[in-house]
């Protein structure tokens, strides 16, 4: 049992959060939630221990292992995949090293009385039996079977981890903690960089395998998949409820709505005293009625209503100009790097105002064919975009293309038009850039806050085919309704590369599945989609 007890955090004179009491039990599933600047990543680096709190304790047995995976990091660049992964068993084989060491030593030693003697074989007895206690693993099948759950393929096992991506790193660190079987689970944003197989083998391995977890994530579908408890950080203090993700969500409407009435209630009782108050004040009849109620006033505890956002903001697309009745049609694409064929033969029309999901593992070739619609990249075959097409497109690259010496509001100024301009302040909110944030330069802002400018650039702009690569990656889940909203809304025509489940469920009617060197059209949405998938597989089993 992992106990946290009146815990506070300040800094610069602000309060982030103070008397936070809780308990992770054995198998708990918490999904730690709050909108962001809340806390609830400060909150988790606390629980690693990485983080000092300004006041409280956290309280656990001494063996409790407990494993953290931030949202950057950086694995050695020595070492393969296969040999970074299997760092997860160091200490067990450090221990294994050292018990040889010391029987080595028990061999060539003749004091057989000295109280060193005897240490010596204490030392081996206890490390012994903490050693043959561990449970019998198959250390190398368990690191493949990981590695590929994750999306690794065996191929990638013998390369160096300098070859992969930022991402794909994370992947390596993520196993690496997973195989440590740790008590504590605590994960950051896990499914940032995960494509959708691989965050279903991720939910499958924390429901069955996994001891206690406790999760920050903004994938609704993912955090609703996995937990059994909520805990949302708000306005300085925390609310623990004893239900997944979208119970939560009713129980917190239910409890605000309380706190609304409770609130207006005391208003009233509020203004009703005072009235009395001023209206009798002079009055020597009533003095001690006044006095009473002067007193009453003075003890009254302010009952609070937890900060929400209601604002009902839409984002609205500017009129885009009509584009042909096929935007891009595709007649025996295909593209190959050196020796290495990503996908061949691939022949498709996307109809004018059709919404699609590129969909697949890492590496299959969604992005490049992305580029290859982009005229970004050669390929084989014959691409043809359609009559009066005009392509807005987000990638995470596209962030370092702001201009650095303008500020937020000043980016987002200098291209609105129309009714949007009355609602700039409201709309740099929604993407978390509110109040001072949005007078500050594009230079000091961190890569995740220009990904955010940049996308919202992007959605201002008239255009008529939309590409999107990745665009939730870096939002919250107000934010990401807003913008599901606006591409449900768009009449045009909609490409988007997502692994975000819920995002893509009711906003695209067609998916694009990239694998084993195909592209494949599937005709139904994202769930449809996948559940056929998920037939297939069984099958594909049956069949072996």
């Amino acid at each position: 049992m992992f106990s946290v007890d009146a815990l506070a955090v300040e800094f610069s004179g602000k309060t982030l959060f103070q008397d936070v009491s809780f308990v992770i039990n054995e198998k708990d599933r918490i999904a730690l939630m709050g909108k962001n600047g809340a806390g609830k990543s400060t909150l988790l680096k606390i629980l690693s221990g990485q983080r000092e709190p300004t006041r409280g304790a956290l309280s656990y047995p001494k063996e409790m292992a407990i494993a953290y995976l931030p949202q950057h990091l950086l694995t050695q660049d020595t070492r393969t995949v296969f040999e970074e992964t299997s760092m997860a068993f160091s200490a067990i084989s450090d221990m294994e090293k050292q018990i040889e060491a010391l029987n080595e030593e028990l061999t060539t030693r003749t004091d057989y009385e000295s109280d060193s003697y005897m240490e010596l074989i204490e030392k081996v007895s206890s490390l012994s039996e903490q050693f043959y206690s561990i449970e019998e693993i198959n250390y190398d099948a368990d690191i493949e079977k990981t590695l590929l759950g994750l999306g690794f393929s065996r191929e990638d096992f013998t390369r160096k981890t300098s070859e992969f991506s930022g991402g794909w790193r994370m992947r390596i660190e993520l196993a690496k903690i997973l195989l440590r079987r740790p008590d504590i689970l605590l994960l950051d944003e896990p499914t940032n960089h995960l494509d959708i197989d691989s965050i279903q083998w991720l939910e499958e391995f924390l429901v069955n395998s996994a001891k206690a977890v406790v999760v920050i994530s903004h994938d609704r579908a993912f955090v609703d998949n996995i937990t059994t408890r909520t805990i949302e950080v708000t306005t300085g203090r925390i609310y623990d409820y004893k239900a997944k993700y979208s119970h939560y969500l009713q129980l917190r409407k239910e409890r605000r709505e309380q706190q609304q009435k409770q609130y207006d209630e005391q208003q009233k009782m509020i203004a009703e005293t005072t009235e009395f108050i001023e209206r009798f004040k002079g009055t020597y009849s009533k003095t001690l009625q006044v006095q009473s109620r002067v007193k009453m006033l003075e003890k009254i505890v302010p009952v609070e209503v937890d900060d929400v956002d209601s604002s009902r903001l839409r984002l609205k697309f500017p009129p885009s100009p009509r584009s042909g009745n096929y935007p891009v049609s595709a007649d025996m694409v295909g593209k190959s790097y050196d020796s290495k064929r990503i996908f061949a033969n691939a022949s498709f029309m996307i109809e004018r105002g059709e919404k699609i999901a590129f969909v697949g593992k890492n590496g299959e070739g969604k992005s490049t064919l992305v580029k290859s619609i982009m005229g970004e990249i050669e390929h084989e075959g014959k691409l043809t975009i359609g009559h009066n097409v005009k392509i807005g497109y987000f990638a995470q690259n596209q962030a370092s293309m702001l201009d650095e010496n303008l500020t937020v509001y000043q980016t987002i100024d200098d291209i609105a038009v129309g009714e949007i301009r009355t609602k700039i302040k409201d709309l740099l909110g929604a993407f978390m850039f509110g109040g001072d944030e949005s007078f500050k330069k594009v230079k000091v802002l961190s890569g995740g806050e220009r990904t955010r400018l940049a996308l919202l650039k992007l959605l201002l702009e008239p255009v008529n085919l939309l590409i999107l690569d990745e665009p939730t990656n870096h939002l919250d889940m107000r934010t990401k309704d807003i913008l599901k909203q606006a591409l449900i809304d768009f009449d045009g025509t909609l490409i988007v590369v997502s692994h975000d489940r819920d995002f893509l469920n009711g906003l695209v009617t067609k998916v694009f599945e990239f694998g084993n060197q195909r592209i494949i059209e599937h005709h139904e949405n994202i769930y449809g989609f996948l559940a056929k998938k998920k037939l297939e597989n069984l099958r594909e089993i049956e069949r072996k």
